[in-house]
């Protein structure tokens, strides 16, 4: 029999779902109506909202939403979606949201690990910025106007198209929008020669808060500094990148020399750690560690792929490997000379023979449900440690986990750690993506295999960078830390993850913040807050 308490209980839960219900509803139309009433032409703009009641709305979201864990029914779906065609309609949008309390999400690609770009538990829309994808290249000055709603395989293959001499220092998944990935830092096979993709950045556009326009002149120095690793959806909403291309050779090398645990896998991930940071600056060998079936009947061994990018011809590269690591054993059968742009499609996982036409795609090769940590290494793990790892593999939930291992030192030891918001320079020897994948669905399947990765970084606690446990922010982490989910963010809980993030940046990112963004209108789980800590305000 039902008592009068929880008869009353039942009904106050009834109405205040009915009220945030209502309440969406009423933000959902004000801001329809105010996106199309403040549009210098309705027609254009009513041509790229979608709303839950469109038929297209749902390949929309989905199309770029490259993580399965985040399209569950429960998952938090926008109220509106804003394919902009010109900048105007994100002016429009930026004005019209704040006028009507609608969080803004920007989504370029869609690789956000945590799904910020869209998914808030706030009532939201997105800003897709998929049909923002110019390529201008200017090949007599080395430099190109990426939109950010382009991604870093249009880019190679715009870049290719128009030069056999240069090329870009950014990621390997062709995929991934440039908006994001720039915005965050940008790792890429070519780090240790010319840095990450955001030390080649020399012009952007942005959006403000007021619905600006803004170049790196009339941003100002701060904000340009803030944007280039600070990650951009605490700032404004970036629409263009002006980088510098750079000098590639006509024929590069590559190489994958898989080893297990039987062909002393382990004594070769030791050895490569004392050593990987200081190979000659043309010369890129990462580790991917995975769980194999073994060659013995139903058991498994841990393989390490040593995957190699040399700027170079085979003919140099075997001698500097012999000097270096002979240990490896690289042969000239097991190097493949090729084309840069090639060699793009090559770590990407195209097949040989692949036209370059696979860049403009934007679908992936695979779309799995997926959890990621990272992690900084400045002392090598001892073999007992790797072997701690390896057992860990072993279990379960690890069958399609991995560890990437991608080598420091050349550029990225020479540029200073305040020179962007990107901190992790000079000191590290490698840095580490945790990776576990899984196909099943279902919320019992991510809490079992988010918890193995949560383990094994719990385990790697002894071995990585302390003080803070310094983190990469485009491989996204809650776990790390998040904001209060009220309207003010205090700099004491941001500084959680923010300092992890960007160390001794963080203070000049929360001014820059405070500069431009007062109200706090960019925000989310793991935004720049815009307060001080109380001693700095007092100018102490």
């Amino acid at each position: 029999m039902e008592t009068p308490t929880s008869s009353l209980l039942s009904l106050a839960l009834v109405l205040g779902f009915s009220f945030v219900l209502a309440t969406s509803v009423n933000v959902h139309d004000n801001f329809i109506q105010c996106l199309t009433s403040h549009s210098q032409n309705t027609a254009s703009i009513s041509n790229v909202i979608y709303t839950p009641n469109n038929s297209s709305y749902s390949s929309v979201l989905e199309f770029s939403i490259q993580n399965p864990r985040f399209m569950s029914p429960a998952t938090p779906k926008p109220l509106v979606i804003i394919t902009p065609l010109h900048e105007s309609h994100i002016q429009v949008a930026i004005n019209c949201s704040r006028k009507h309390g609608m969080q803004i999400r920007v989504r370029s690609g869609g690789h956000d690990y945590e799904g910020f770009s869209y998914v808030s538990d706030a009532p939201f829309f997105v800003l897709d910025l998929i049909n923002l994808r110019s390529i201008s290249v200017d090949v007599q000055n080395s430099s190109a106007w990426v939109q950010a709603g382009a991604t870093i395989g249009e880019l190679y293959y715009r870049t290719a198209e128009n030069s056999k001499t240069l090329g870009f220092p950014a990621g390997v998944c062709p995929t991934v929008g440039v908006g994001g990935h720039f915005s965050g830092g940008g790792y890429g096979l070519m780090l240790r020669k010319f840095g990450l993709a955001v030390d080649n950045v020399i012009d952007a556009h942005i959006i403000d808060v007021s619905g600006r326009i803004l170049d790196r002149e009339s941003m100002g120095e701060d904000l340009f500094w803030a944007i280039r690793g600070g990650g951009g959806g605490s700032f404004g909403v970036i629409t263009a990148w002006k980088i510098k291309l750079v000098p590639v050779p006509s024929t590069v090398t590559v190489f994958t020399v898989p080893k297990t645990i039987e062909q002393n896998a382990t004594m070769l991930v030791h050895r490569w750690q004392y050593i990987a940071d200081k190979f000659d600056e043309d010369l890129f060998v990462r580790i991917i560690l995975r769980v194999i079936n073994s060659r013995e009947e139903g058991k498994k061994t841990i393989q390490a792929s040593f995957n190699s990018l040399f700027l170079g011809e085979a003919d140099k590269l075997l001698p500097l490997m012999q000097k270096d690591f002979p240990e490896l054993g690289l042969m000239r059968a097991d190097c493949l000379e090729m084309s840069w742009i090639e060699s793009i499609l090559y770590f990407a996982g195209f097949p040989s023979g692949a036209s370059l036409d696979v860049l403009l795609d934007r679908t992936p090769l695979t779309r799995r449900s997926f959890k990621a940590k990272s992690d900084y290494v400045k002392e090598p793990i001892s073999k007992i440690g790797l072997e701690g790892i390896w057992r860990r593999f072993y279990e379960e939930e690890a069958a399609a986990a991995e560890m990437i291992l991608s080598p420091y030192g050349g550029k990225m030891n020479e540029i200073p750690e305040s020179e962007t918001p990107f901190p992790h320079r000079a000191g590290n020897i490698y840095k580490i993506q945790h990776l576990v994948y899984w196909d099943e669905e279902g919320i019992d399947a991510s809490i079992r295999h988010i918890d193995w990765i949560r383990r094994l970084y719990s385990y790697m606690t002894p071995y990585v960078s302390k003080s803070p446990r310094a983190a990469y922010l485009n491989y996204r982490d809650l776990d790390i830390g998040v904001n209060s989910n009220k309207s003010t963010t205090s700099y004491a809980q941001a500084s959680i993850w923010g300092i992890k993030y960007f160390m001794n940046n963080f203070n000049r990112l929360v001014h820059v913040k405070a500069m431009v963004d007062p109200t706090n209108f960019f925000k989310n789980e793991q935004s720049i807050p815009p307060v001080l800590p109380w001693w700095k305000k007092r100018g102490n």
